[in-house]
């Protein structure tokens, strides 16, 4: 299984997929070099968009490049894709 998504530092909670994918997909994400985890996504997620990596409860940051990039305005489940329709920018708020 080729790695679909990639994680751009230690700290963050969301990786970015590599292609298009669809929902109920196992993927594999490099979490580091030659660290690979797998999960299986619970929604489809556009290319180049974020997927969940572990839970977020509402409320709490979402991690990207290590910074926080907004709040999550709703529960994300593991697996799930991450954008407006669940992330609030977290200097708007």
């Amino acid at each position: 299984m080729a790695k679909k998504a990639i994680v751009l530092h230690p700290e963050d909670n969301v990786a970015t997929v590599l292609e298009k994918i669809p929902e109920n997909t196992e993927i594999e994400i490099e979490l580091a070099p030659n660290k690979i985890e797998r999960l299986t996504t619970t929604t489809k997620i556009n290319f180049l968009h974020k997927v969940a990596l572990k839970d977020i409860p509402e409320g709490s940051p979402v991690i990207k490049y290590g910074q926080i990039i907004g709040k999550a305005t709703t529960p994300i489940q593991k697996g799930s894709h991450i954008h407006t329709k669940n992330l609030k920018s977290w200097f708007y708020s």
